[in-house]
């Protein structure tokens, strides 16, 4: 058992993890040693927040097998935040749920990408699609629809699927489409996540370390993606700590202030197990 004292007050930290790829494998799973690190950074009384592009409804499943129970969590790249409560319905309750009007965005879009696949997050966290996409990429709530009942209402995400691209094509046609009106994030290769504007995970992690009390510099986070950057920005721009996992594209292993393992090598366990050391060279200055 540790007999190290519980961190309070100012020797708290906020520690945010990414899921997919980082936390998780492609295929769902979270080795025991990434999720035994997990707990024991929690019982030292930091406060861990899950940050992810996935939904509140396919997030809920890894925080319950991370048994964290309580507390806040980031969702839909920023624009959901819930609060965690397993003995409600949906194990989760919203706290916060940030959308847009999708119509100009998708009509932008399919000018460049007449034959890409376009999904909508809507408020309660469902999806509508109008093709197909990966089985795991929506979540178990989902509709095929018609496209133009993806733009009828406000949505907190807009995903396109761009089989026919790679990854250059991709940026260039998102950057000849001018989405002026919202922040964007390429995931996987042609793959795009629309969030309105001025929302990433950072801005949502921002209000939890400012309710939290916790100080800009003890502020770490793990992630692999493109939709990690802002976050990694924001941790380092207080005098914090972000750590890429070593599969992530070398241009987010770049901007970040050190890069783990890969996911399949416990990247997570690896930086978390090394915690102490890290608040040991902080204390040295």
């Amino acid at each position: 058992m540790n007999n190290q004292p519980i961190a309070q007050g100012d020797d708290r930290w906020l520690i945010a993890l990414d899921v997919d790829g980082t936390l998780v494998h492609d295929d769902g799973y979270m080795s025991a040693v990434v999720a035994a690190e997990v707990a024991r950074v929690r019982a030292l009384g930091h406060e861990v927040v899950i940050a992810t592009g996935r939904s509140a409804a396919n997030t809920i499943p890894v925080i319950r097998d991370l048994d964290i129970d309580g507390g806040e969590a980031v969702c839909s790249n920023g624009a959901v935040t819930v609060r965690i409560d397993h003995t409600h319905p949906r194990g989760f309750e919203p706290i916060e749920v940030i959308s847009f009007d999708p119509r100009t965005v998708l009509t932008e879009l399919l000018q460049y990408l007449p034959d890409a696949h376009f999904a909508v997050e809507e408020l309660d966290g469902s999806y509508k699609f109008h093709k197909p996409f990966p089985a795991y990429a929506l979540g178990d709530v989902n509709q095929e629809t018609p496209l133009e009942e993806l733009m009828q209402n406000p949505v907190s995400r807009v995903v396109v699927l761009s089989p026919g691209h790679d990854l250059d094509d991709f940026l260039a046609l998102v950057k000849k489409a001018g989405l002026h009106s919202v922040s964007y994030a390429i995931g996987y290769t042609a793959w795009l996540d629309i969030s309105p504007e001025g929302v990433s995970k950072a801005t949502a992690l921002e209000r939890i370390r400012a309710d939290r009390n916790i100080r800009q510099d003890q502020v770490l986070v793990i992630g692999d993606g493109r939709n990690d950057v802002h976050m990694f920005k924001w941790a380092q721009a207080g005098g914090g700590l972000a750590y890429a996992m070593g599969q992530g594209p070398e241009d987010v292993r770049e901007q970040a202030t050190a890069v783990t393992a890969n996911v399949e090598d416990d990247g997570v366990a690896r930086v978390l197990s090394g915690f102490e050391g890290i608040l040991f060279t902080r204390a040295l200055g």
